[in-house]
């Protein structure tokens, strides 16, 4: 029954709230007139065959202008070893310096295994580091499923992060090309899947951010 009802409650959420942010611009616009940020948060996907996806590389296109065009000072690039052995918010990194951001402006943080901990720990992080003025950068597809996400932060932390989704229109102008990387450094020896070590229901309520730890 579990298995059957896990699919439907996602459909749900995904019909309910909508997929996609539907102006972008006037997103993009609002977060302009809060520049710069101290950092911005780049959620991770996956690191397989050895080389960035097209999500990953739109969201770091996304983070390179954001970076060059001022809008953002730092940026903080966040996911764990989920479903490969590498580190996302490490690859990240890695891709970030070779884009051509200098090193001592870009983070990896590397324990969220979910989207709302991308944020959640991202800002953790961004605290840490001193950092006040605090947005999401990510595709118009998971700003949108994280907005909710971003209210409960404010709600419960008095956390104010700005979302600020991708123009795919900028994106299309940047250099796609795909840099080199020696990703041995994100490499977790030990790794085990997220899919090995929790259940569906698990990994969905970890998606709606249930595993989050307010408290410390």
């Amino acid at each position: 029954m579990r298995n059957t009802f896990i699919p439907l409650v996602v459909f749900s959420v995904l019909f309910l709230s909508g997929c996609t942010i539907s102006n972008p611009l006037k997103y993009y616009n609002k977060a302009l007139a809060k520049q710069p940020f101290d950092a911005v948060i780049v959620p991770g996907t996956p690191f397989l065959n050895g080389k960035w996806d097209r999500i990953t590389q739109g969201r770091m296109l996304w983070a390179k202008h954001l970076y060059d065009s001022g809008v953002t000072k730092n940026i903080i690039c966040s996911g764990s070893d989920v479903y490969s052995p590498y580190k996302e918010g490490e690859i990240m990194r890695l891709y970030a310096v070779k884009m051509g951001i200098p090193e001592s402006h870009v983070f990896a943080e590397t324990q969220a295994e979910h989207s709302t901990e991308n944020v959640f720990y991202g800002y953790k992080l961004a605290r840490s580091k001193g950092f006040e003025k605090v947005a999401l950068a990510s595709d118009i597809f998971q700003t949108k499923l994280l907005k909710r996400f971003v209210r409960k932060m404010h709600r419960r932390l008095d956390a104010e992060i700005t979302v600020i989704p991708m123009l795919e229109d900028t994106i299309a102008a940047m250099d796609q090309s795909t840099p080199a990387i020696d990703p041995s450094s994100a490499y977790e020896s030990d790794f085990v899947s997220i899919v090995e070590r929790e259940s569906k229901w698990k990994r969905f309520m970890g998606t709606l951010g249930k595993h989050v730890e307010w408290k410390e």
